[in-house]
């Protein structure tokens, strides 16, 4: 598939590995389309960068839990652009708290992650079903995590919601075939003040280095290198669906033996 002239909806992307997925898909040509819930200002910002590759862009402010702003958003695409290739769901919220304290997480923290991590990225699937099909060549990106693969990352909830969504992209890349390809990425420790922000710096820093210690490629995963995987299965994965793509350094491939 070619990005040139293709038009991309990408949630989330009003800052973190949103915003370095629409730059990079705006640098090959795309059209693309920032949306946001809060960040007003980092998706306008983020438009504008796009449009300096001479692109055009619509920034759309929409909360992917509810059903009727995801029809909405893709609606305004359609009536703007005229059609959506890529789908790139990468909303996404957590709730911090550490995996040993049961009692640290409600029912409604679950459902409040479930509903932008899980349900979120099947109502944007469905409503953006039909014009995805349409072109013949439609791709869906669901940006999952390592959690949602080890039962780790920032809380248990997250790593359940994110377990679903992992579940979720086989499930449709099954339905969606042959016209559009439904993958997941998985991004380990992301670099960035997402992260930062969630563990406070001292903590994110030493967590940092160990991974990266830990990595058998002595480096983890920046927003920028999350969107490079995400460009290669654009451009490069036609026969490639359904897949669940690792984007950590291989850290997940445990300690490694002595090298002599």
């Amino acid at each position: 598939m070619k990005l040139k002239d293709s038009v991309a909806i990408v949630t989330g992307s009003s800052s973190g590995i949103g915003a370095a997925i629409a730059r990079l898909f705006a640098e090959h040509g795309c059209h693309v389309v920032i949306n946001f819930s809060n960040n007003e200002e980092g998706a306008r910002t983020v438009a504008s960068e796009c449009e300096k590759h001479g692109v055009k862009t619509l920034v759309y402010r929409a909360n992917v839990a509810e059903d009727s702003e995801c029809r909405a958003m893709v609606d305004a695409t359609l009536e703007q652009f005229g059609r959506v290739d890529i789908l790139v769901n990468n909303a996404g919220t957590t709730r911090f708290c550490n995996h040993n304290n049961l009692d640290g997480l409600s029912k409604q923290d679950f459902l409040d992650l479930y509903e932008v991590n899980t349900i979120g990225p099947y109502q944007m699937t469905r409503a953006a079903e039909n014009a995805l099909r349409a072109n013949g060549s439609g791709h869906i990106i669901n940006m999952a995590s390592i959690a949602g693969l080890a039962g780790i990352g920032s809380s248990i909830a997250y790593a359940a919601s994110k377990g679903a969504l992992i579940t979720m992209t086989r499930s449709l890349a099954r339905v969606m075939g042959p016209e559009v390809r439904v993958n997941a990425v998985c991004p380990g420790f992301v670099q960035g003040e997402w992260l930062k922000k969630g563990l406070g710096e001292d903590n994110y820093n030493v967590l940092l280095e160990k991974t990266k210690a830990a990595a058998p490629l002595n480096d983890t995963a920046s927003p920028e290198t999350v969107a490079d995987v995400c460009l290669g299965l654009i451009i490069g994965g036609d026969l490639t669906t359904g897949e669940t793509i690792l984007i950590d350094g291989g850290a997940h491939l445990g300690a490694a033996p002595v090298r002599r």
